[in-house]
């Protein structure tokens, strides 16, 4: 009898021991794929396992960061911080070819950029746009084309005190002829036409060259106004009277009709949950949260 109480207590030792080993190797499991689908920017439960469990797929909200000076892509010219448009679209992209994400948060802390990268990103807006809501969350500064591509969201939210506005374009040009005379430099210029070396800083810019310039400002210029005008549904001539390069907080630009809500990002985050008809909680999903550099 003892012998088979012994055998008994063996076996259930043993039992306990391998349903003891199946758990932890579960739960290594599972905090392996929680720190991939984390990378990934996948649901924790996959798909197909979350329908058998009868919970389905999780719905997401993509935060998505604009920050810094934005330029179209990235380069030995490019400075340190800068947001490049090209991996912004890519990650509008993702976010938009993802079925569980419900909306997107464009983050925006930029002083502005490069018309070619906000016409970019604007681009990509418009094509989720017709997807899914995309809301802006302001945070120190979204000024010039940084409003620029804020304007065609589907709503704005700044702090009270963000930096934004400076609707305008700027284009600048050095002249240190005077300083290359008195170094004694001179500079030859072989040239296929009168306008192939302006902006050139041996020499200032001639009458006709002044006139060119400011043809192209007042182009893009033009272009700028009545892209907010329409994404904000602001007369044009409302839009061209504050449209002078004055930065505005927050407060005064919702005041302008130029941002919608005053908040920060998980207000915009709830904004936009609720543009998106989400029920219960969602997962917020951060694409390309940036590093301090």
């Amino acid at each position: 009898m003892d012998k088979d109480k012994l055998l008994l207590s063996s076996h259930r030792s043993r039992l306990m021991l391998s349903v003891a080993f199946v758990l932890i190797c579960v739960m290594a499991g599972a905090i392996i794929w929680s720190a991939y689908a984390g990378m990934a920017h996948q649901s924790v439960i996959p798909g197909d396992i979350a329908n058998v469990l009868g919970g389905g797929k999780a719905s997401k909200i993509a935060v998505i960061y604009v920050d810094g000076q934005m330029v179209a892509d990235k380069s030995a010219d490019a400075g340190a911080g800068s947001a490049f448009s090209s991996d912004i679209v890519k990650c509008m992209r993702s976010a938009t070819e993802d079925p569980d994400v419900k909306a997107i948060v464009l983050r925006v802390n930029s002083p502005g950029g490069t018309p070619v990268a906000a016409e970019e990103i604007i681009s990509q807006m418009n094509k989720t746009r017709a997807v899914k809501p995309v809301v802006i969350s302001m945070g120190d500064m979204a000024t010039s084309a940084a409003y620029y591509i804020s304007s065609q969201a589907n709503r704005i939210v700044a702090n009270p005190d963000t930096f934004t506005g400076s609707i305008g374009v700027i284009w600048t040009f050095k002249n240190k002829s005077k300083a290359y005379d008195e170094q004694g430099v001179t500079v030859y210029v072989a040239k296929s036409g009168n306008f192939k070396d302006m902006g050139s800083d041996w020499r200032g810019l001639t009458d006709n060259e002044k006139s060119y310039v400011n043809a192209v400002i007042n182009e893009s210029y033009d272009r700028f106004v009545q892209n907010v005008a329409k994404g904000r549904n602001l007369p044009v001539d409302k839009v061209r009277d504050i449209a002078d390069g004055r930065i505005y907080t927050g407060t005064t630009a919702k005041e302008m009709g130029l941002v919608d809500d005053l908040g920060g990002l998980y207000d915009a985050i709830a904004i936009a949950k609720n543009m998106s008809n989400v029920k219960g909680k969602a997962i917020i999903v951060y694409m390309n949260e940036p590093s301090v550099k």
